[in-house]
């Protein structure tokens, strides 16, 4: 699948930066072109892989490029005033090339949480193609305003995009771990889980040609409807052929393999898709009641096997209770692992968004209360009580 993908603020740039590397690394060329957004001059500059013609920066006439820190109502004024700068840069991508916009964003902070909702409702006024949002979830540690900042954008986010997939940091973090440590590792899960999900819309991999197709439209379709998105992973090493044994032995499924072989590599691969499903998915949540699934097996040709994905097809129908569950193969000859990915589109039963909403409000009226103790007390401290000087308006 093709992508045109916008990263909006500090965290979504340097998400698609990751998604640049992993194009460079594997050459799926998933990303067709690639924009970074932000209030921020600094932060564009720690880019490594978006072209520096495609860095835009916005808000300069008020923030002079220092951010807009994590004030995301001046981060969504500042992108509709230069709505224009942005589109100068969206002009320059081939969108008759792409099959989506993807709209890549922090939610915690203010120029990717207030910005990117913006950015979204203009580009769906103007384009045919869909366009979907990738919101990051802030940690529970952040703070409130990081919360209050996260419910508000993803309650605007999710209505303006036409599916928004949505990576909760929370579910990730580490304790003890380092922020920056934590965020790189972040980071690269979910490049490595969306990277095989929206790769497999490219049918042919180094002249492997899947059994089963996944292409765009499979993922495109798997989204429609709108909603909320969350994806699940889970991968097993497989050694080299000379091997002869080992997960070789149990994952192959080509037309060599006996009875026995076949089998076992149907039930590790059914393994495989439960482990992806009821693991840690990038939102955690119940799979029951998803609307929509996409199971895409990716790895070696001939460790990858038909019946084992119909299978765990039919195994994500019962458990989703969806009558639209598609599936399919991704080959990838390269690669020492056999991987799982899930997509489960139009979830409902999301404990974690129920939270976020509940703190962001204890956390709105706070801040409320916060804000007039503070303007109290510097009355108090500039008060003049003799009235001996003069304001200067």
């Amino acid at each position: 699948m093709k992508l045109a993908m916008i990263g909006f603020g500090q965290a979504g740039g340097k998400i698609v930066d990751k998604f640049l590397e992993y194009d460079e690394r594997t050459g799926s060329g998933i990303v067709r072109s690639a924009v970074a957004v932000n209030t921020a001059k600094a932060d564009l500059l720690g880019l490594e892989r978006v072209p520096e013609d495609n860095r835009v920066l916005i808000g300069q006439a008020r923030v002079k490029g220092h951010g807009v820190g994590a004030d995301n109502e001046l981060g969504a004024e500042i992108a509709e005033e230069d709505i224009d700068e942005v589109q100068g840069a969206i002009d320059n991508i081939p969108v008759h090339e792409v099959d989506a916009f993807l709209i890549v964003a922090g939610l915690g902070g203010g120029t990717g949480s207030g910005g990117s909702p913006v950015l979204a409702k203009h580009l769906k006024r103007i384009y045919t193609e869909p366009v979907y949002g990738m919101g990051v979830l802030p940690g529970g540690d952040e703070g409130g305003i990081y919360t209050l900042n996260a419910a508000r954008s993803f309650q605007t986010f999710v209505r303006e995009v036409d599916n928004l997939l949505v990576f909760d940091n929370d579910a990730w973090r580490k304790s003890g771990e380092s922020v920056q440590g934590g965020y790189d590792e972040i980071n690269d899960e979910i490049v490595k889980r969306f990277g095989i999900l929206f790769g497999a819309g490219e049918v042919e991999q180094g002249g492997a040609v899947a059994e089963s197709v996944v292409d765009s439209s499979e993922i495109i379709n798997t989204l429609a409807g709108g909603g909320v998105s969350t994806v699940g992973y889970a991968a097993e090493e497989v050694e080299p052929e000379e091997g002869g044994g080992g997960l070789l032995s149990r994952f192959k499924g080509d037309d060599t393999d006996d009875g026995m072989d076949t089998a076992n590599t149907t039930n590790r691969i059914t393994s495989l898709v439960r482990k992806a499903a009821l693991g840690r998915l990038t939102l955690p949540c119940e799979i029951d009641g998803a609307e929509r699934a996409l199971l895409v097996l990716s790895g070696p040709p001939k460790h990858l096997n038909r019946k084992g994905i119909e299978r765990g097809r039919k195994w994500l129908e019962e458990q989703t209770g969806s009558m639209e569950v598609r599936g399919g193969d991704y080959p990838v000859p390269e690669s020492g692992y056999v991987a799982s990915v899930i997509l489960l589109s139009g979830v409902h039963n999301v404990p974690r968004i129920k939270e976020l909403q509940q703190v962001a409000i204890e956390a709105q009226d706070n801040i409320d209360e916060i804000r007039q103790e503070s303007k109290a007390n510097l009355e108090e401290l500039v008060e003049d009580d003799d009235d001996e000087l003069d304001p200067l308006f």
